[in-house]
């Protein structure tokens, strides 16, 4: 049942929690590495987005460097805890231990995970920039976004679960999503339930400014590492002996 991954991924989250919320410090930094990079963005629901028509208007050789290594260091820092939230979930599921051999895989794992998600942002970026000047860019940016997340939602899983190669791994994780959509659902449900609640909660206490860094802070450590260990436990019901 799906709903019984919400139940897993809880338990394997208070049961590993220490190591989840030292692994969401990358997720931290990650976010807050555009803020401080002075790009042109904003944050709202404990994200960091960008503003793309003043990149547009301001673009030169400079500005262009620092978005694309400010964006180059969050992915990695995104891509690690990625890592770590599916290494968690395996391990927990099989009641194993971490074994030196994982931890020295972490680099590999995060530089294949690195790359789906690049590949994955320059797709979206690009169909972007080409539709800016058509007036639809933002509905035509998002349905590219919704066509490729198939390849990359369990991806990162795949990779650190089955240890499968780049093209494999999204391969797989395609064929998963459509497998089991459901899960996507649910995902998205609890996602939109969580950040909806806590967004709520911070504005009634701090106000809307405030509650916009608050929300960048909180969702980092906890919200975020609780759906990326979520999305690895989805994709553990691939093995039928694990889903009990």
């Amino acid at each position: 049942m799906p709903a019984n991954v919400i139940s897993r991924t809880w338990s394997s989250y208070l049961s590993n929690l220490q190591l989840v919320i030292l692994s969401a410090i990358a997720l931290v930094i990650a976010f807050l590495v555009p803020v401080f990079a002075s790009l042109p963005t904003y944050n709202d629901l404990g994200g960091v987005f960008l503003r793309t028509s003043s990149i547009y208007l301001n673009l030169n050789i400079f500005n262009s460097a620092v978005i694309i290594i400010s964006f180059l260091f969050s992915l990695v820092f995104i891509s690690f805890a990625l890592v770590m939230m599916n290494v968690i979930a395996k391990h927990s599921r099989t009641r194993t231990k971490v074994k030196t051999e994982v931890i020295r895989s972490l680099e590999r794992f995060t530089g294949m995970v690195f790359a789906a998600l690049l590949i994955y942002s320059i797709l979206v970026f690009a169909a972007n920039m080409l539709s800016y000047g058509t007036g639809y860019s933002a509905p035509i940016t998002a349905v590219v976004a919704l066509v490729l997340t198939p390849l990359v939602f369990y991806a990162p899983a795949s990779i650190v679960i089955d240890e499968k190669g780049l093209v494999r791994a999204m391969r797989a994780s395609m064929a998963f999503f459509f497998k089991k959509f459901d899960y996507f659902l649910l995902w998205i449900v609890v996602a939109v339930i969580l950040f909806t609640v806590l967004d709520f909660v911070f504005i009634h206490a701090l106000g809307t400014v405030p509650s916009r860094y608050a929300m960048l802070i909180i969702s980092s450590i906890f919200v975020l590492p609780f759906l990326m260990l979520m999305q690895g436990e989805m994709y553990l019901n691939r093995f039928g002996l694990l889903k009990v």
